[in-house]
């Protein structure tokens, strides 16, 4: 079978495979975050895309917006990384959404807040990562997550390094979470080595 070595070789037809993934992921996502928090959660259309790497920040706020971030390591039949990155708002009103308080609360994170953004982190791109791994029947498996807080730019800095081995563009798909009148933004990048998507395309039938 023909085998892409860059993502640039990605066609039409790979692409539209990739953002139902986007979208399939999201809603298990949405589900899973209703679940952690009991209460209704609605998911806005998501925002699939893959694009040039240096380009993210940019879609983050700029490489001086301060943001979470929470790297995976994928390894299995799929190997490559995974981030979910927040903006500093969206953290808020996800840890006070899960820890009880009123959502605009803005008083300094604790430890325990922390660590329950990092769950919340592990449960989301879990979703994700599931939803892949029922849709190509490959196993998947996320390293620890770990979790660093600063500006887009650095944070950034660590897949940027890993991807540019392989290519300058990155899946980035962005989820809108809304509970009530309140909305989350939470922003997947997914970066595969090649092999990896060759093995998601050959496994969904997908190379014309």
């Amino acid at each position: 079978m023909p085998k892409i070595h860059d993502v640039d070789q990605l066609n039409t037809l790979h692409l539209d495979v990739l953002r139902e993934i986007g979208n399939i992921g999201s809603g298990n996502a949405t589900t899973a975050l209703a679940k952690l928090i009991n209460k209704k959660i609605d998911m806005g259309v998501p925002k699939v895309n893959v694009l040039e790497f240096k380009h993210v920040a940019d879609l983050l706020g700029g490489a001086d917006t301060e943001v979470i971030g929470i790297l995976f390591n994928l390894s299995g039949d799929i190997t490559g990384m995974m981030m979910f990155v927040l903006d500093q708002r969206s953290v808020r009103i996800l840890v006070n959404l899960l820890m009880g308080r009123e959502v605009h609360d803005d008083e300094a994170f604790t430890d325990l807040d922390l660590s329950a953004l990092q769950e919340i982190g592990n449960i989301l791109a879990g979703s994700y990562l599931s939803s892949l791994a029922s849709l190509t029947n490959l196993k998947i498996a996320p390293s620890i997550p770990y979790m660093a807080q600063d500006m887009a730019g650095a944070i950034l800095s660590v897949p940027a390094i890993e991807f540019g081995k392989i290519g300058d563009k990155a899946l980035f798909i962005e989820t809108e979470f809304i509970e009530g009148h309140d909305q989350v933004s939470g922003y997947f990048i997914l970066i595969p080595e090649m092999t990896s998507f060759n093995k998601i395309l050959n496994a969904l039938g997908v190379w014309s």
